[in-house]
């Protein structure tokens, strides 16, 4: 066994390697993007000749690992919880088909909300889809889960979850890496009706997908991830997944006598849940995201004994920490100093020489002479246009929304209707709105703030790179309202005056605002630099 030193992010994409894949698919997201961007540098996947672009979105990227695995080949598809939201279409009648070659869904997701919208929980998407999920509790698990999780898809011929979060994608363990295996031949599916969802087939499908739930509550009883720690006295905690970590640190540093049933491959063991329930007069539930799994026991055994994140026991929101479990657990934490007052956090902002800045001051400048005064924002680099001293944002919702948001605005009379959306967002999911926005003639304009890259994630190649005015023309908009600016100081008011033009037009004009990132522009400059010298 090689022994290496990786994020949880990096095993994941060695497990995948090593256990046979021939693609994966992903859109950039925190705290996933590793994952893609290990298996994108790795010497062996090249040599593997394992397909790793990043897709267009999280919808594309599924259906794509959909497509490998009718074709009879393993394939990982990777994203972040709210990901999930958008490949959720294909996600969840994917477990009606079944799959054909291993198919592992790796989901990421960011309790406390380090860079997302919301703490939502994928575990929810597994109970609505009725499929297995693991749930590592460290690095070493995180290798092992994958690596089993592709045996059990094939095994049972359905997709399987595999649940990271933040804590443990990002931080740093030892793992032995245990031997490769081939990977599958090609050998396409042969059923002639099994993955056609009409609704005859989709029924039959469907009674054989509630059938196999029996088996799966076995795999659960007998998996290698769930075990059960005995100890003296009638206290118990049942941990999930990373929670097991904080649950045994707490009870090693205080000296705590209480038994463990740790659970990390779902559905829930049924069997062990019940013994360890019926062994011991209270019980604590440590899980990382949304009570779920307290909710469905406290429904099933009865609220007596369970304590946890519904009754405040631990805290309903943000991450869960060894503090948190041992004020539960009736020890004293030793709570840090208090920062002094004259001590306030530094606000993120855009990077020095970033084109949006100039795009907010330019917004800035051409609002000044309307009444409504409103921009409709998207997610990436650009949404800290919301903070001072710019404070030219009014909305981040989701990928996409900014565009269709103003189709709305504009569609109830507000003028000008103004929104700002990232290149690579505009490709993942603003196309659509841009479309909407044109069948029906909205007075609306889109300023599209191109950098070239999807530069809040790391600068991954952006799909829509070259092809934006070409996309556009493709959708409708009428060539001469498609204008290209420069965002830069010395282009300032040649750019106010082609906003100002634009927000008058009685139609859709999209403004390409173009300038390379900051960072990217950085980092090509020292590729380039060092390929000169050699």
């Amino acid at each position: 066994m090689e022994r290496k030193l990786v994020l949880g992010a990096e095993a994941v994409a060695l497990a995948a390697i090593d256990e046979g894949i021939s693609g994966v698919y992903a859109y950039p997201g925190t705290p996933s993007t590793e994952i893609t961007e290990y298996i994108q540098k790795s010497k062996e996947a090249k040599e593997l000749n394992i397909r790793s672009a990043w897709s267009a979105n999280e919808k594309t990227a599924y259906e794509a690992a959909l497509g490998m695995s009718y074709a009879g080949k393993r394939s990982l598809v990777c994203m972040k919880h709210v990901g999930l939201n958008v490949a959720a279409d294909a996600f969840i009648n994917s477990a009606i088909t079944g799959i054909n070659g291993g198919l592992v869904l790796l989901v990421a997701d960011d309790p406390s909300m380090h860079s997302s919208q919301n703490e939502q929980d994928t575990r929810f998407y597994a109970k609505f889809s009725y499929l297995p999920v693991l749930e590592p509790s460290n690095q070493q698990e995180a290798y092992d889960s994958v690596r089993y999780a592709f045996n059990l898809s094939e095994n049972v011929q359905l997709p399987v979850i595999v649940r990271i979060t933040t804590r443990l994608s990002h931080s740093r363990s030892v793992i032995a890496q245990r031997n490769s295996v081939l990977q599958n031949e090609l050998q396409p599916e042969t059923s002639d009706t099994k993955w056609v969802l009409i609704p005859a087939i989709a029924r039959k499908q469907y009674s054989e997908l509630l059938n196999k739930q029996q088996e799966l509550v076995a795999e659960s009883e007998r998996s290698i991830f769930n075990k059960l720690r005995i100890a003296n006295g009638k206290k118990g905690i049942i941990a999930f997944g990373i929670a097991y970590n904080y649950v045994m640190e707490v009870l090693t540093k205080n000296s705590i006598e209480a038994s463990v049933l740790k659970i990390s491959q779902y559905p829930l063991p049924e069997k062990l849940i019940k013994d360890f329930y019926a062994n011991n007069d209270e019980i604590v539930i440590a899980e990382e995201g949304y009570p779920i799994y307290e909710e469905l026991l406290k429904g099933y055994l009865g609220n007596a004994k369970i304590k946890g994140r519904l009754d405040g026991t631990l805290p309903r929101m943000g991450e869960l920490s060894p503090d948190a479990l041992s004020k539960a657990l009736g020890v004293n934490a030793k709570e840090g100093e208090p920062i002094p007052e004259i001590i306030a956090n530094r606000p993120p902002e855009l990077c020095k020489g970033c084109g949006h800045r100039d795009v907010f001051a330019e917004l800035n400048e051409v609002l000044k002479g309307y009444e409504h005064k409103h921009v409709f924002g998207d997610i990436g680099c650009y949404t800290l246009g919301v903070l001072l001293p710019y404070a030219k944002l009014n909305t981040c919702v989701d990928m996409g929304a900014s565009v269709t948001m103003a189709k709305g605005a504009a569609d109830a009379g507000l003028h000008p209707a103004v929104c700002i959306i990232g290149d690579s967002t505009f490709t993942h999911s603003g196309i659509t709105g841009l479309l909407d926005a044109v069948n029906d003639k909205n007075k609306v304009t889109i300023i599209i703030s191109d950098n070239s890259t999807t530069a809040m994630t790391g600068g991954q190649q952006s799909s829509g790179v070259g092809r934006i005015e070409d996309i556009c023309k493709g959708v409708g908009v009428e060539p001469e309202h498609i204008r290209i600016l420069v965002p830069h100081r010395n282009n300032f008011n040649e750019n106010v005056q082609a906003l100002k033009e634009e927000f008058e037009y009685n139609g859709v004009s999209v403004i390409i605002s173009r300038r390379e990132c900051i960072q990217t522009a950085i980092r090509n400059k020292k590729i380039a630099k060092k390929a000169g010298s050699n």
